[in-house]
């Protein structure tokens, strides 16, 4: 009897030594994930992304070519224009990028000399913008033909966004844009950033001002100049959209939260769509870059 005890006590604490670690859970509550399937339109592997043209993620983003940062090294030895996909789309708005694709799986390579896919010129690229009226972060009523003479820089934010990828890095770029326009004379007569809310439930011309003077600091005064916050009716927000190609979802009516895509698009003094920058990949430099282009000759030599 001794013995079978001794035995079963060893028996007991060797399984419970060999036993496995519990496994951490697979999605903390900030993380969600969802399938993607696409075709790889285009890779950048400096920069570790690819512009996926990829099918519709049921209940959260609609069918479109967006850039994806990708963190896997290996994958882009595989990772070629034309070659279709399976991942899984991260959103962990606690990282950054705060959105990458992992566990991409090749589904089907490209056919024997089909074509490279060709990346499309936004459709907007030379149409004119419609004029619309908002009210700015002072209350005023302003319309965009206020601005004909000016090139134009017009980007889609909502104050409550959480994403520093999205909304946050959007309004960084333009108020750290604004300095620079702002040390440039030329720039400072002739050129000009525009912000508009697609959540006027929330943002009232008064937050829109106080979240501006939060990116521009003491410069706030000076930079209101050249940066202007915007909101509209609804329906008219919508239209704005529709032409430049935002897509929004209200997902959280308690938190005010937007499933969004990203939308930055360079207008020329005469109102025309110039250059329509791609998710949140560009950088400052490269925004001035196009505002002096579309300001002209005159703006792109100085400075």
């Amino acid at each position: 009897m001794k013995y079978t005890i001794l035995f079963i006590l060893a028996a007991f604490l060797l399984s419970s030594c060999s036993a496995p670690p519990k496994e951490e859970p697979k999605n903390p509550a900030n993380v969600k994930r969802h399938e993607l399937k696409g075709r790889v339109v285009s890779v950048d592997k400096a920069k570790k992304t690819a512009s996926i043209d990829h099918e519709e993620v049921p209940g959260y983003m609609d069918a479109m070519t967006m850039d994806f940062p990708i963190k896997e090294d290996h994958v882009f030895e595989e990772l070629k224009p034309g070659v279709e996909i399976q991942a899984e789309l991260v959103e962990d708005n606690t990282a950054t990028p705060s959105y990458w694709l992992e566990k991409i799986a090749i589904i089907s390579a490209p056919m024997p000399g089909e074509p490279t896919p060709e990346v499309k010129e936004p459709e907007q690229i030379g149409k004119q913008v419609p004029d619309f009226s908002l009210t700015d972060q002072d209350g005023k009523k302003i319309k965009f033909s206020d601005l004909k003479g000016k090139a134009t820089a017009v980007t889609f934010i909502y104050r409550q966004c959480p994403l520093p990828e999205f909304c946050i890095k959007m309004s960084r770029n333009f108020s750290d844009a604004a300095r620079r326009i702002l040390e440039d004379p030329e720039m400072k007569e002739n050129v000009r950033l525009l912000s508009i809310s697609f959540d006027p439930e929330h943002d009232t011309p008064e937050k829109l001002k106080q979240y501006g003077i939060g990116y521009l600091g003491s410069d706030a005064d000076e930079g209101f100049t050249v940066w202007t916050l915007a909101v509209g009716p609804d329906k008219d927000i919508r239209k704005i959209a529709d032409f430049f190609g935002l897509e929004y979802t209200k997902t959280d009516n308690e938190q005010s939260r937007f499933d969004h895509t990203l939308v930055t698009a360079v207008i020329s003094p005469d109102g025309k769509v110039v250059n329509m920058l791609s998710g949140s990949r560009w950088t400052v430099d490269e925004l001035i870059h196009d505002l002096k282009a579309a300001a002209g000759p005159e703006n792109t030599a100085s400075k």
